[in-house]
């Protein structure tokens, strides 16, 4: 659907982003402020991780996080795996997803949406196939319908191709229910993995074993 209709609903979705999103930033103020203590102290100086993602329309967006690993590296000077340098805090902050909650900034900012499909690593981009490129027509998400349908436990095909049915559906509607789930899940503290890299390759790598001889 497209014409006026769609622009006021595109209009409400924005309204919704900042609204919801300027409540729990000011909910979540003290869990933030307690986390960013406790990471403070295991992991010391910066608090905040900024990582540049690829947004809507292809253009580069940098994400913001709370810190949740260490820069701890072997003899060599290579960092040494994920699942090694995010313990203890780390950990904890995945596993509840509170290291997600700065991203709310993001969402004020215009550079996110709470719903959309998850802006991924610049390094992907040469990877997805033209359908999955529909994911870059809208505003990437917090949470999206892959995240709500087995988020790491889906192999990247059945991730991305969740990103696009989002976008060729998408409808007010279906982002409550999404925001619904989401809610549901991380109150079960479901479906998060602490290092996903230990459970999945990642996208470029496992597009360079399949086509790639």
């Amino acid at each position: 659907m497209t014409g006026p209709r769609r622009t006021v609903e595109r209009r409400i979705k924005r309204v919704i982003d900042v609204t919801v999103a300027l409540v729990v930033l000011v909910l979540t103020a003290p869990v933030l402020a307690v986390a960013a203590l406790l990471v403070l102290a295991q992991f010391g100086a910066p608090v905040f991780f900024r990582q540049e993602r690829t947004g809507r329309h292809e253009r580069r967006i940098r994400v913001l996080k709370l810190r949740t690993m260490s820069d701890e590296r072997d003899a060599h000077g290579r960092l040494l795996p994920d699942g090694v340098r995010c313990r203890g805090v780390g950990r904890t902050l995945r596993r509840l997803s509170i290291d997600e909650l700065p991203q709310l900034v993001n969402v004020l900012r215009g550079d996110l949406s709470l719903v959309g499909p998850r802006p991924l690593l610049l390094r992907y981009d040469p990877w997805y196939t033209e359908r999955e490129r529909l994911r870059f027509a809208v505003q990437p998400g917090i949470t999206g319908l892959a995240q709500v349908n087995g988020r790491n436990g889906l192999g990247w095909t059945d991730r991305l191709e969740l990103d696009v049915r989002y976008v060729l559906g998408w409808s007010l509607w279906l982002d409550l229910r999404i925001l619904a789930r989401t809610v549901g899940k991380v109150l079960r503290a479901s479906g998060v993995a602490v290092d996903p890299s230990s459970e999945m390759l990642d996208l470029d790598e496992e597009r360079r074993l399949t086509y790639v001889r």
